[in-house]
């Protein structure tokens, strides 16, 4: 008899695997078909959900979901306004400008990437941010998290604006090209493209991590977040089991990203993230690709909103979120 029911509860287990691995097809009957938009970055936001995204591919027509990359959060933004899309994989600060300029219309389901951004240099004596002062600091494009970021960990420093000379430049490939003719020049670029920055020049190295530098800094009081996931509120309460089942879904999706490297690294190369799958594999682990929901993500974010919000309002929206920014 015990040799009998042992053998029914391994049934059960197996057929309770089987039941949470089942396809994108399989995932949308469960949820009466519903369909659902998402829209991300080309980078570490993206990284994450490319696993899903090439489940759903294999789907085809049958598939849940359809994903849309985009090179800026610009190009996002108006279509959540419009609806177009209904989930969104963006930086963090953008989340609470998009919150702010839609009056509450969009929820954080979690926090998809951490702190991805490095100071890189030849001038291998740059330790501490407090080695940045009297240096020419080449950024990607002001008033972007790269920017705030950077001023926040000034200013923690003890470093004033009128110590260093911030350059701003529009892409991290041409931050890249600047720092290889500069062996005293500092940029902040985020991952992958250190990986790649290092990788092209061999006099260059990632001198700072900016995360370690945050947590010092900031003394736990909040944690350098650079995308989170959001929704458009009123899909949220028309579909909450279908946005919670792509919940579960995106992070089986971030558990295979960090477990299994070579065939996320074949991926990012596939859809042109980073051009060589050996430098996606390496880059991958500094990525800080996470799955981070419920009060965990709530603390973390909300402690970064405020810090960028105390720099600088408006790159927050104006105003720092309510409590119904967060969904719990």
């Amino acid at each position: 008899m015990k040799s009998f029911i042992t053998k029914i509860k391994v049934c059960i287990i197996v057929v309770s695997v089987f039941l949470t691995l089942t396809g994108c097809s399989e995932s949308a009957a469960k949820t009466s078909e519903v369909k659902i938009n998402i829209g991300s970055l080309k980078g570490p936001t993206t990284i994450g959900i490319l696993n899903l995204m090439e489940q759903c591919e294999k789907d085809g027509e049958n598939s849940q979901y359809t994903f849309t990359m985009a090179t800026t959060a610009d190009e996002l933004l108006p279509k959540m306004i419009s609806k177009e899309l209904d989930i969104a994989l963006i930086p963090a600060n953008v989340a609470s400008i998009l919150y702010n300029k839609t009056n509450g219309g969009i929820v954080v389901l979690d926090i998809n990437t951490l702190g991805v951004l490095y100071a890189v240099s030849a001038d291998t004596n740059i330790k501490d941010i407090s080695d940045l002062r009297g240096k020419d600091i080449f950024v990607t494009n002001k008033g972007t998290t790269p920017d705030y970021c950077l001023q926040f960990l000034l200013e923690a420093n003890g470093i004033g604006l009128d110590e260093v000379n911030i350059e701003y430049k529009s892409e991290a490939a041409e931050v890249a090209a600047l720092l290889a003719e500069n062996d005293d020049a500092v940029g902040i670029l985020p991952q992958p493209f250190v990986t790649v920055a290092t990788a092209k020049s061999e006099k260059l190295k990632s001198v700072i991590n900016l995360s370690d530098a945050w947590d010092k800094a900031a003394e736990g009081s909040s944690r350098l977040v650079t995308g989170v996931t959001v929704v458009r509120k009123d899909f949220l309460l028309e579909n909450k089991e279908a946005v919670e089942l792509f919940m579960e879904r995106q992070k089986e999706s971030v558990n295979l990203a960090v477990t299994d490297l070579d065939t996320t690294a074949e991926l990012i190369a596939e859809k042109g993230i980073i051009e060589k799958p050996e430098i996606a594999k390496k880059a991958l682990p500094a990525c800080n690709i996470v799955y981070i929901d419920k009060n965990d993500m709530k603390s973390a974010l909300q402690g970064y909103i405020e810090a960028l919000a105390q720099k600088d309002i408006k790159s927050v929206g104006g105003k720092i979120p309510d409590e119904d920014f967060y969904y719990e």
